[in-house]
């Protein structure tokens, strides 16, 4: 099997001055993982490590560069996933670490459980050895200055969402198996403790090695409402392409709950996709030492890895 992996940085509209840093940070996750990927590794650590870059770069909403919550402070998700065995991770509005999706993982391959929440992630996070760091060292200039805006009366934390977007990964690697990451910082200017699909398994993503993994983005209430991942593998154990899943899966959450959003797709013969109902979606592909990188629909850029 050829490994290929798949990242996106979020659906929504991008305003033009961060769109190179956008395409940069997917670019350079998605190179990251698929190195792990011709080292022999395992789709799981992949998709791990691509999207510790993303949570690292401050254009993402995700770890450092995380939107705030109402009070002004960063409250985080993630959900990672084992195509192999199904077991999965997941974190829900956490403070004060700098990399959710790793302990997403811990939570998976350390206890009995799927999902941990706040305090109890808090201390299952010590307890494991991962460092705390101020809250204030994930807030960036950006997420202070679009809080702000929001506390005005008839703001609208959902329009003021453009541009910060939720990431992600999918990838197979050469044994075949599937694996999906998904991390956020959720909505601007959030309730506390408003948990959205991304920690949420068929709803941030899924992965199961008989038909495939997806990661998703968007107005993560709609997603949930129609768990959106899930969806799209089910699509494609209906025998649909990656391309007609994501496609079908999109189109519904449209038409029955007007959500928007995107997806990235692999399935398990290694075809992948792409692809968003918004205005843009940042993503980078590495396939048969090819990178391809996009924003806008219709877009594919093509250049060879290095």
């Amino acid at each position: 099997m050829k490994p290929v992996i798949v990242v996106h940085g979020g659906a929504g509209t991008i305003v033009k001055e961060y769109e190179e840093g956008y395409r940069t940070g997917v670019k350079r996750a998605a190179l990251k993982g698929y190195d792990c990927l011709r080292q022999k590794g395992a789709a799981l650590t992949a998709v791990e490590e691509a999207v510790v870059v993303l949570e690292n770069d401050p254009h993402f909403n995700a770890g450092y560069g995380s939107v705030l919550n109402e009070e002004g402070d960063v409250e985080m998700d993630a959900i990672i996933m084992d195509g192999r065995n199904l077991m999965s991770g997941a974190v829900s509005a956490v403070r004060c670490i700098a990399n959710p999706i790793t302990l997403a993982r811990l939570v998976m391959e350390k206890t009995d459980h799927m999902l941990l929440t706040c305090k109890g992630a808090s201390l299952f996070a010590k307890a494991q050895g991962i460092p705390e760091i101020p809250n204030e060292k994930l807030i960036t200039e950006r997420s202070r200055e679009r809080w702000k805006t929001n506390l005005h009366p008839g703001s609208n934390p959902v329009v003021s969402q453009i541009g910060l977007g939720t990431v992600g990964a999918v990838a197979i690697d050469s044994e075949g198996n599937v694996a999906c990451a998904t991390s956020t910082g959720g909505l601007t200017n959030k309730m506390i403790g408003r948990v959205g699909d991304t920690a949420c398994i068929g709803s941030g993503g899924y992965a199961d090695n008989a038909f495939g993994a997806v990661s998703t983005t968007g107005h993560g209430e709609s997603i949930m409402k129609v768990t959106l991942a899930r969806l799209i593998i089910n699509h494609m154990e209906q025998g649909m392409s990656p391309e007609e899943a994501a496609e079908a899966g999109l189109k519904y959450m449209k038409t029955r709950v007007n959500g928007l959003g995107g997806v990235i797709v692999v399935n398990s013969s290694g075809d992948w996709t792409a692809k968003f109902s918004t205005k843009q979606m940042t993503w980078a592909a590495v396939q048969d030492d090819q990178l391809q990188v996009g924003v806008y629909h219709g877009e594919k850029d093509t250049m060879p890895v290095g």
